[in-house]
């Protein structure tokens, strides 16, 4: 597969930030028109959608999503990243492909070019969604509220893989509530500024994001039952520009997880309890501020039709190949794609670490991590085969 090869060394060295991916955008739109696709660019920002159609019969969807992270990379690679991007918030950042999306996007364009090659043996119209934005978790939903469904089609099923640090080869699935809810948050708390030396004349924000920051480490641990699954991250916290001035604000950015509207809930309301608390006992001027960003559903792939997907990997991989029942706490937001149309979504993860290459004990990279990058092969022919082998499993 050279000139996949090829295509998956040139995304990994050009990544782009979610809602930037211009150039990444273009070589997937160039791949697909030679391959028979009616293409267009710019679905929802940009994202590429390419349809074949094949005669009477269901439509089916294969979604890739394809923008990158604002991370340094540091595998080594002969093909590493070394861009860097401007943020939204104008800061200069380096960008790499680190949670292995230049990878599904190669893969799809693989799918893609076979099913087009063997139109004799399926009947039907194939739908391949290149998604933006995936990482802001906003990306399917400005594709949907572009029109894609009304503009390409109702497809009957979405299908979808993400590639991760399970050996290469191997398939790993689950029914039903897959991935984790998603919600982040900017809290911005107040105080009064004023001289380093004289505290008691100012009141310090930094020392309440502080004991906030800790405050929220309570909430899963006492708030919610044990029998269900939450996660609450504090990824930042930013105040002042000076050791000797008490800044007037202190901002914090927290990440939440959850499985069900339920302990979502409780999860936001004790958020927002515990700032506002702790802003109170500080003598804060005023309460804080919330800016909820980047909400992301559960991701829950269907039951019956992951039983029929994965029935036809069992019979082409093997069932020694497939891994059962996993659930993670990461999230995804193709599931979007499937609640909009009111149709099922099957999604499963691609083993992309070939352990026979690595030393006994040598750490495995997760996604996310400057030293992630899947292992070329055979993750990507195992990639392209399951897209395949998922898409004749529902078209005629």
């Amino acid at each position: 597969m050279p000139d996949l090869h090829a295509l998956y060394r040139d995304l990994h060295s050009h990544p782009e930030l979610s809602l930037r991916e211009f150039r990444t955008a273009g070589v997937l739109a160039d791949a697909l028109r030679p391959l028979g696709y009616e293409v267009t660019t710019e679905v929802g920002g940009t994202g590429v959608v390419g349809v074949l159609p094949n005669g009477d019969g269901p439509v089916v969807m294969l979604r890739a999503d394809i923008d990158a992270l604002p991370v340094r990379e540091s595998t080594g690679l002969p093909y590493a990243s070394t861009a860097r991007a401007t943020t939204v918030d104008g800061e200069d950042v380096p960008v790499a492909h680190a949670c292995g999306h230049d990878m599904h996007a190669t893969c799809l364009i693989g799918a893609a070019e076979r099913l087009a090659q063997t139109r004799e043996e399926w009947t039907g119209t194939l739908l391949v969604v290149f998604q933006p934005a995936e990482e802001l978790g906003r990306g399917a939903r400005d594709m949907v509220a572009d029109g894609l469904f009304e503009r390409f089609g109702k497809p009957e099923v979405v299908l979808a893989q993400h590639v991760s640090p399970l050996p290469a080869g191997m398939i790993a699935y689950g029914s039903g509530p897959l991935m984790a809810a998603s919600d982040s948050v900017r809290v911005t708390l107040f105080g009064r500024g004023g001289h380093g030396s004289a505290p008691e004349t100012a009141v310090d924000p930094v020392l309440m994001a502080a004991h906030v920051v800790v405050r929220l480490q309570g909430i899963v641990a006492r708030e919610i039952a044990p029998s269900e699954r939450a996660v609450v991250t504090v990824g930042r916290l930013q105040a002042g520009t000076k050791e000797n001035v008490i800044p007037e604000t202190a901002e914090i950015g927290v990440n939440i997880r959850t499985f069900n509207e339920h302990v979502r809930g409780i999860v936001r309301a004790a958020v927002e309890r515990i700032a506002r608390a702790e802003a109170a006992a500080s003598g804060a001027p005023r309460e804080p501020e919330f800016d909820w960003y980047d909400g992301t559903p559960v991701l829950v792939s269907d039951p019956d039709a992951t039983t029929t997907t994965m029935a036809a990997f069992a019979e082409h991989f093997g069932k020694h190949n497939l891994i059962p029942g996993a659930v993670v706490n990461a999230s995804e937001d193709v599931g979007v794609f499937g609640t909009a149309a009111g149709i099922p979504t099957v999604f499963w993860f691609l083993g992309g670490t070939d352990f026979s290459t690595r030393e006994p004990g040598q750490p495995v990279a997760m996604n996310h991590s400057p030293e992630y990058a899947p292992d070329i092969e055979p993750t990507l022919s195992t990639g392209v085969d399951a897209l395949v082998v998922a898409a004749r499993t529902w078209l005629s």
